[in-house]
């Protein structure tokens, strides 16, 4: 069935990834962002149309011209060490900014949305795997705002009938495998691509935040999912929202955590380079531990990773920093 979208943060770096799928899907396609942090580039084929969640008046002309069957929501501040220092910036931008897309949707009697959440919703995980019936106790601001939206969502679904499905995502990581988009933040905080940028001579050393938590070699552990994997689920996702009333959560990661050494080692191999590190202090708001229990998310929408090798996901990514095709070190290569 071919459904109208629009994606917001469809130009970032999941949502460019979405977009690509569901063009391959046969929908159609409306990309609405600021491009604060995306990029033009990345979203070809498809109409982007340019404004701010924060301007209510942008949505309302967005609404007036397009008609569309569902929402897929990306846009969003994501740096867990920023929401630290400016938590009304976060905020502001994630909360205020999801309660004006609601509202736009809710005049416009659009009541499907997919929803980016992430792991961060949990804080410091009470188990070794951890499903959606977890505890939600977030330990940052960045936590805390997807965790008020996803509250948003429950509460409209009570009040208004809204269907939404929250996606809550452990670390995406990787590239598209024909090289054509990839992650391009600036600043990059991720911990793959800043491994790629050591070992591309892009970054003199590597910052390893950390060598004091209660893991296997000191260093913080992660749960890494491929960014297609991800957009596969917000397929999925939207058929399932047609079957299904109210608000629903489902956790996407490939159940297996590495250490912040294990992938650098791994990303050695995979480039056949020297990574220079150093060690550094935690930073605030990190927990030692995110695993997820995805699941519920295989027997319910029948979801399934196809790149869960964590070298096969460093594969792509270094393909794509070897050759971006845009960002901030795009330039001159």
């Amino acid at each position: 069935m071919t459904r109208s979208i629009l994606v917001c943060g469809g130009a970032g770096y999941i949502g460019s990834h979405m977009v690509r799928l569901l063009q391959e899907a046969g929908h159609d396609v409306v990309v609405f962002d600021n491009l604060s942090q995306g990029h033009a580039e990345a979203v070809t084929g498809t109409t982007l149309v340019r404004g701010d969640l924060l301007n209510p008046e942008d949505l309302s002309a967005l609404f007036d011209r397009h008609n569309f069957d569902a929402v897929i929501h990306f846009a969003a501040l994501i740096a867990v060490g920023e929401s630290v220092a400016a938590p009304d910036l976060y905020y502001r931008n994630n909360v205020c900014g999801t309660l004006n897309l609601l509202a736009a949707m809710k005049t416009a009697g659009v009541d499907r949305l997919v929803f980016s959440s992430t792991a961060a919703v949990f804080g410091n995980p009470l188990t070794e795997l951890i499903d959606e019936s977890h505890p939600l106790a977030p330990i940052n601001p960045y936590g805390w705002s997807k965790r008020m939206m996803e509250q948003m969502l429950a509460d409209m679904a009570a009040a208004y009938g809204l269907r939404s499905v929250s996606l809550r995502y452990f670390n995406a990581a990787g590239a598209h495998p024909g090289g054509e988009i990839g992650e391009a933040h600036d600043p990059e905080t991720h911990l793959i691509p800043l491994v790629l940028l050591a070992a591309l001579g892009l970054r003199d050393r590597l910052a390893i935040f950390g060598e004091d938590y209660d893991t296997r070699d000191g260093t913080c552990i992660r749960d890494y999912i491929h960014v297609l994997d991800l957009a596969s689920a917000h397929l999925k996702a939207l058929d399932y929202m047609e079957a299904h009333p109210g608000a629903h959560t489902f956790n996407l990661g490939n159940g297996r955590g590495f250490t912040t050494l294990e992938v650098i080692e791994a990303a050695r191999r995979v480039t056949g380079r020297e990574i220079p590190v150093e060690m550094a202090t935690r930073r605030a708001g990190d927990a030692g531990i995110l695993v997820a229990d995805s699941a519920r998310a295989k027997a319910v929408l029948g979801w399934e990773p196809r790149y869960a090798d964590l070298e096969t996901i460093i594969e792509t990514a270094w393909r794509w920093h070897r050759a971006p095709k845009y960002g901030p070190f795009a330039e001159g290569r």
